[in-house]
């Protein structure tokens, strides 16, 4: 887990970039009947601002909410690394698939131009997001990302 302000910004960068990357082309590929060219470079293109968005939200506003929830109902200091790091990813994942989602309701919409429909598409794409990114934060993002990031920066090599 990062120790400071820095090894947090980056840790952020290097999580938000392979969730938003994977939840990108996940949904590019629901929307073009699944995986091919068309969702891949669907999914490509709409990943910048996707990004841009999740890192705002996630810096800004979700990880301190997430941590904060985390600390006060789920886990205490002397808990486990182990727990403490499946709850707060577990605490990550549900506002940021929530607001994600709209995100990508929005961005539809924009497309469409069926403004109308974002509450229902919103609401649809809950589900769908969810089962994907939970299991995708616990099992594959989350462990890859902190093996890349402490290969990378050692404990206590990133200055506060």
């Amino acid at each position: 887990m990062p120790q400071n302000k820095r090894e947090s910004l980056i840790y952020t960068v290097l999580m938000c970039f392979v969730m938003v990357l994977w939840m990108s082309l996940y949904n590019a590929a629901l929307r073009h009947g699944g995986p091919g060219l068309p969702a891949l470079t669907a999914g490509w293109l709409g990943f910048p601002f996707a990004y841009v968005f999740a890192m705002c939200c996630d810096w800004f506003l979700v990880s301190r909410l997430a941590k904060g929830f985390a600390f006060r109902f789920l886990v205490r200091p002397r808990d486990s690394a182990l727990k403490k790091v499946l709850c707060i990813s577990c605490c990550m994942v549900v506002p940021m698939v929530l607001l994600m989602s709209l995100y990508g309701a929005c961005e539809g919409a924009v497309h469409t131009g069926a403004w109308g429909s974002v509450p229902l598409a919103w609401l649809v794409n809950i589900p769908r997001n969810f089962i994907m990114a939970l299991p995708f934060q616990l099992l594959i993002a989350g462990p890859l990302v902190r093996k890349v990031f402490r290969a990378v920066f050692p404990e206590g090599t990133v200055a506060a």
